[in-house]
């Protein structure tokens, strides 16, 4: 069973957690928006937005500087893959928006709870710090931007 304790997270991985709660609360911003109601495009415009400015960005982060501490055959890291696909999949379909703005919210935050509490934890353990520093330098505190132009979910 998964612990709900809170992780203590490398300084240097924290601006990435913090990236993680920025995509928590998409997910909560998709399904307060299904709970008021709102029109699926209203919310798909919110994620298209978030996806680019945010999800996409973090991604490439990931894939590009983090994950290869673990290395590319690890099945972790695989796991984080295959995700990233399936994620970036789901954001570009035009088709069938409220399913794949169902289906963003569950598979978004069930990756970010993997992300945090298994792939991180692992890459703690064996990061050293040269890496570490690399990803503190690419990845440095930013402050969140929101886009208030349809708070849909207030």
């Amino acid at each position: 069973m998964i612990s709900n304790k809170p992780l203590k997270r490398a300084p240097e991985l924290q601006p990435l957690s913090h990236d993680h709660h920025h995509g928590l609360q998409l997910c909560w911003k998709i399904r307060t928006g299904f709970s008021k109601q709102i029109e699926p495009d209203r919310i798909k415009k919110y994620s298209d937005w978030f996806y680019k400015t945010h999800l996409k960005p973090h991604f490439e982060m990931e894939e590009k500087y983090v994950f290869p501490i673990l290395g590319a055959e690890n099945d972790l890291v695989k796991r984080s893959l295959t995700e990233h696909r399936r994620l970036k999949r789901l954001f570009k379909q035009t088709t069938n928006i409220e399913k794949s703005l169902v289906l963003i919210e569950e598979e978004l935050e069930a990756h970010i709870r993997f992300e945090e509490r298994i792939l991180f934890v692992e890459i703690q353990k064996i990061a050293t710090q040269d890496q570490l520093a690399k990803i503190k330098e690419i990845h440095t505190e930013e402050s969140f931007t929101e886009n208030n132009d349809d708070p849909f979910w207030i």
